[in-house]
């Protein structure tokens, strides 16, 4: 049982579809502090998780979010990623790929706990969040290979919420 422990925090612990978003305020990659109560009640958002800038398969996911973010503005939808990386490291990471949406520095992995984003050995997981305009999660998605597939589970769970 403690082996399981060490791959991933409880299950209940980790939101889950039907859960109402958890509040949180965070530093962006502008220095800005970003209140998830400035969102929630106007628009869908796109909550995903990453391990750390500029590795390979993050760069890859946020590429991705960046190629299709016009789909992701068309369904209304905020995109955010979050990482434990500082402001800094984000600024730089949004200036060499040109990431139009907001990155939030979570240094002290507080946010990531406040979610349960479960851990693989030692490495922060990548878990995305689908939610709706009133601050419910709709759908969840985690891998941590495949980061664009992030990009596609995100879009279609924003189309099914169209229907």
């Amino acid at each position: 049982m403690a082996f399981l422990q060490f791959w991933s925090p409880d299950a209940d612990a980790q939101i889950k579809v039907g859960d109402k978003v958890p509040e949180f305020q965070l530093p962006d990659q502008d220095g800005k502090m970003f209140d998830l109560k400035s969102v929630v009640g106007k628009q869908p958002l796109v909550i995903y998780f990453y391990p750390k800038d500029e590795t390979s398969v993050c760069t890859k996911e946020a590429c991705s979010f960046r190629d299709n973010y016009q789909d992701f503005q068309k369904y209304g939808a905020k995109v955010i990623g979050i990482s434990g990386d500082d402001v800094a490291s984000h600024r730089k990471f949004a200036d060499h790929h040109q990431l139009p949406f907001t990155l939030l520095s979570d240094t002290k992995n507080d946010v990531r706990k406040l979610f349960g984003v479960p851990k693989t050995f030692v490495i922060p997981g990548r878990v995305t969040y689908i939610v709706d305009k009133n601050g419910v999660v709709v759908h969840t998605f985690n891998s941590m290979k495949d980061g664009p597939k992030h990009v596609t589970e995100a879009l279609d769970a924003l189309k099914k919420m169209q229907q």
